[in-house]
Parts: structure tokens; C-alpha cells; sequence
């Protein structure tokens, strides 16, 4: 059975209805004869009202490693509330943190690299016939700390398990249906790009536009992962 990465972005996940829907299309793929492995984001605008919880607690000069602490826990609730959405309906789910999941890294709190990927426990769990929920955005360090992985670190996390557990493609699903040759909110004859390289999808990143995370897209382009798409809200 062929597996895929399907990663949520927080806008897909902002409340217990979208969450639903997100958990309905993780069960569609599965209906599809395929393993799915679902990789999520923080909540809506979860991390960044964590941030101002931190400042308001721990003032200007934040600990580096208990913000890192503190900001990981909005996927992990991301994380445990879809794998309660996917029980709902009958499912067998699991949510992980992204150390029970086995992304190792350095100790760079705020942004981490990935050294490594232990996917045994993924795989027992794949195999158990339970659906993993990972919470994107971190790693432990070989300290046992938790890390986080920068801005859009959820792409990240979800194209290094795509390569771990040699994944037929995986996806991103979030509030757009695709790139576009112009934001469609504001120029209305903007067209979907259908197929789009690595290397444009980079120079759209350099250039400041918010498509997906640098780090996670070069990692694609050099260990060939087919990436997609798509929108959480329509199919």
C-alpha cells in the first residue's frame, strides 16, 4: 500500500469545523487504498498569539529554548484534536509529536535543520492500521530538547517524512487551490499554474512571495519529492 504526506496549514485547521473537513479528506485518501499521514500546523493564528504570550510573560529577551517549548505546542494541538476528529468517524489515529515521529535536528532554537529521520515508530503505526497525526513545525535535539524549524516549518517536517517513508507525493493543503501567475484576490484574471519547477517555485520564495517554506522546497528538489497543492476547502 502506497503512502502519502497530506500537510494542513493553520488556516485549515482555524476551528473544530475545518478541522472536520481536514480529517474527512485524510479518511478519503485512505477510501482510495492508500496510507495516509497527516502533518499539521498550528492552529489559525495560534503561533503568533503564543509569541505575544511570551512577551507578555518573559519580557524582551526570551529564553530561546523555552520559546521554542512553548511555540511547538500549537501543532501538538493541532495534532491531537485531528487525530480526535479521524476517531470520530471510526478511524484508528494517532497524534505524534515531531520526537515521537523521530525528526532529529541541531540545537538551533528558532530554526533548526533536520539531521535526521527515525521513522520505525511511523512505520508500526502504518502498519498497526492507525492513521499518524504528526505536529509539524519541530524536532528534538540530541539534548532531547524540543526545536522548532522556522517560519512554515510544517513543510518542512512533512517533505522530510515524505522521504523517509518514501511517500508517493506529498501535499499541501491550505486556503488556496494552487499558484497562481498573480494573487487572485487582487488581479481577477490570474491563472492556475498546472506544473511549476522547483527552481521557479525557489526564485517565487526569493522574491517574497509567500508560496512555501525555501528550506522545504529545496529539500524537495534535491531528494526528488513530487509536491502538490491543493485547497482544503475544495477538492
Amino acid at each position: 500500500m502506497k503512502t502519502i504526506i497530506i500537510k494542513f496549514g493553520g488556516s485549515s485547521l482555524a476551528d473544530p469545523g475545518r478541522i472536520r473537513r481536514a480529517a474527512a479528506m485524510v479518511l478519503a485518501e485512505r477510501r482510495r487504498g492508500l496510507r495516509p499521514v497527516a502533518v499539521v500546523s498550528a492552529p489559525g493564528d495560534c503561533t503568533d498569539d503564543l509569541l505575544k504570550l511570551a512577551s507578555l510573560a518573559g519580557g524582551e529577551n526570551l529564553s530561546a529554548r523555552e520559546t521554542d517549548a512553548l511555540l511547538a505546542s500549537g501543532e501538538q494541538m493541532s495534532a491531537a484534536l485531528m487525530a480526535l476528529a479521524l476517531r470520530a468517524e471510526g478511524a484508528q489515529a494517532v497524534s505524534l509529536t515531531g520526537a515521537q515521529a523521530g525528526i532529529r535536528t541541531d540545537s538551533a532554537f528558532s530554526s533548526a535543520a533536520v539531521l535526521s529521520v527515525d521513522a520505525r515508530r511511523l512505520k508500526r503505526e502504518l502498519a498497526a492500521g492507525r492513521i499518524p497525526v504528526v505536529a509539524g513545525f519541530q524536532g528534538v535535539s540530541s539534548g532531547g530538547d524540543i526545536t522548532t524549524l522556522g517560519r512554515g516549518g510544517s513543510d518542512l517536517s512533512a517533505v522530510v517524512l515524505a522521504r523517509a517513508l518514501k511517500a508517493v507525493r506529498c501535499e499541501f493543503r491550505t486556503d488556496v487551490k494552487g499558484i497562481y501567475t498573480a494573487h487572485p484576490a487582487i488581479v481577477p484574471d490570474a491563472r492556475k499554474i498546472r506544473n511549476i519547477s522547483y527552481g521557479e517555485v525557489v526564485a517565487l520564495a526569493e522574491l517574497g512571495t509567500e508560496v512555501r517554506q525555501l528550506r522545504a522546497v529545496n529539500y524537495s528538489a534535491a531528494n526528488g519529492i513530487p509536491l502538490q497543492l491543493r485547497s482544503s476547502f475544495h477538492d
